[in-house]
């Protein structure tokens, strides 16, 4: 964890390429360069599982898998599992990321890297994908299984899978087993695929310098394989269906709070196994990225509990959780904490100690720090050392469409609060963020380019619409980096 650095968010979905979706090949490799002219340090994504529901990277089919979407077809081609006529440009938008399109061609993409792989191609790599089924069968066995399954019932919830097959019974899972042992061989060929790529691209990266910040949800998915292959370990019914879910309550922000709908953990069932499954989840995070940013944190502490079945968060009640025994677990058992408290929103004094007793770096967002009183906690003067300042994170509007949407009173505070016009406000921000004695600065590449509402990534509840924007061919420009390296040269970044 480099003390006073700085660094830039962009998902891998978003970088530029002929195939539909940003993936791990050659733009990939360019964009660590990009990191490296301009003096940065860090590199943070957001979650880089397979995505579920509203191609959501914080609604995932596994806590443990990655995204066969992020898959490069130029890679496969090296390694012999796909001819020059496979990576004929399909004609997708540059500009954003059609999902359904893309998902059509990735999958079938990886068809036909598996069937060449089986018919003999791709020999260099078989010894690898044999080491891989070794060395990740905790968790792989399990996931196969489930995606494959998921196939064989058109992509349905394993909540209305047959009751044999939800429920796990032994005779019913030997039987998908043996009936569906090409899809399952399948799914486990992908991820190979996917993480043969990462992990070249993320030594690449600390060849150069540049560390990877990742993400971890707080919550899994309920149409996920950990839920699904652990049903013990949450909150669930006879027919394990959640008994309550999650969520959080009315605020400033939301008269009807927000009905997240995860299903809930059983603390006291995890509490048993010695935070075994946790600590799995974290290892296999910590396995692909250096430093992780542990959302929705006050979680650890209390979380917000709504019976299921609710149309909102209003009915509900705040339940305790082992924040303080989890983090010794995870602190002995991986020799350290690297990890980024995201403690946004309506944070309480026990969250705040829960975060101080383990030296956690918290959130400081900009975009949050306006038209409020001096001693709003996200204003500069008030930061800490140990701090992440933020101008805006994924859920965030760009910063110049923020500025354009705020009120003229809260604009007017921050034209007095930075001394500027606001003709540049995303530099602006960026500079204050820099500037200010927050151990690390971080900014989305749309604040980097000056973009606006246009290139926001996501709008929390909007339900489609979000995750497809994309970097353009050319459009990060020498100008950008050299700006932005002297920006972090001038703060000692």
């Amino acid at each position: 964890m480099t003390a006073r650095s700085a660094g830039i968010i962009l998902h891998p979905t978003s970088l530029p390429g002929p195939f539909g979706v940003g993936d791990l090949g050659p733009a990939a490799y360019g964009w660590i360069d990009s990191l490296v002219e301009a003096g940065q340090k860090w590199w943070q994504v957001l979650p880089l599982g397979p995505t579920g529901f509203g191609d959501s990277p914080y609604q995932c089919f596994s806590a443990s898998a990655g995204n066969p979407l992020l898959v490069s077809p130029e890679l496969l081609h090296q390694d012999d599992l796909l001819d020059s006529a496979d990576l004929a440009s399909p004609g997708f938008p540059a500009e954003r990321v059609d999902y359904g399109p893309v998902i059509q061609f990735k999958n079938h993409m990886l068809d036909r890297c598996w069937a060449n792989y089986r018919a003999g191609r791709g020999q260099g790599v078989k010894q690898a994908f044999e080491q891989f089924l070794h060395e990740h069968q905790k968790w792989l066995e399990d996931y196969a299984l489930f995606m494959a399954l998921k196939d064989a019932h058109g992509g349905r919830s394993w909540l209305e899978w047959p009751a044999d097959i939800r429920l796990r019974e032994p005779a019913a899972l030997a039987s998908a087993r043996q009936d569906l042992g090409q899809s399952i061989g399948l799914h486990q060929f992908r991820q190979f695929l996917f993480f043969r790529q990462w992990l070249d691209l993320r030594r690449f990266a600390h060849d150069k310098k540049i560390g990877i910040i990742g993400d971890i949800p707080i919550f899994v998915s309920g149409d996920s394989v950990d839920v699904w292959a652990n049903p013990q370990l949450f909150q669930l019914d006879a027919q394990r269906r959640p008994r309550v879910v999650a969520g959080v309550p009315p605020d400033y922000f939301s008269a009807t709070g927000q009905l997240w709908g995860n299903p809930l953990y059983d603390w006291p069932a995890i509490q048993k196994t010695d935070y075994a499954w946790w600590l799995d989840r974290m290892r296999a995070a910590l396995y692909l990225v250096d430093l992780v940013r542990l959302d929705h944190f006050r979680g650890f502490e209390a979380y917000w509990e709504i019976p299921a079945g609710r149309p909102n968060a209003v009915v509900g009640q705040w339940i305790k959780a082992p924040g303080q025994e989890f983090l010794e677990r995870v602190q002995h058992k991986l020799g350290g904490l690297p990890l980024i408290a995201e403690d946004l929103g309506i944070i309480t004094p026990e969250v705040e100690a829960l975060r101080d007793r383990f030296d956690l770096p918290g959130m400081r967002v900009l975009h949050f720090a306006f038209g409020d009183k001096p001693d709003n906690p996200y204003l500069p003067h008030n930061y800490e050392q140990r701090t992440v300042a933020y101008t805006g994170t994924h859920d965030n509007d760009t910063t110049r469409g923020w500025f354009a949407a705020i009120s003229e009173r809260e604009r007017d505070h921050v034209r007095r609060y930075l001394g500027r016009d606001g003709a540049d406000i995303a530099w602006d921000l960026m500079r204050v963020a820099w500037s200010s004695v927050a151990d690390y600065a971080v900014a989305p590449l749309q604040d980097v380019l000056d973009l606006g509402t246009e290139a926001r990534m996501n709008l929390p509840g909007r339900p489609a619409g979000n995750w497809g924007w994309r970097l353009q061919p050319d459009q990060l420009t020498s100008r950008h980096l050299e700006r932005l390296a002297e920006l972090t040269s001038l703060y000692g970044r």
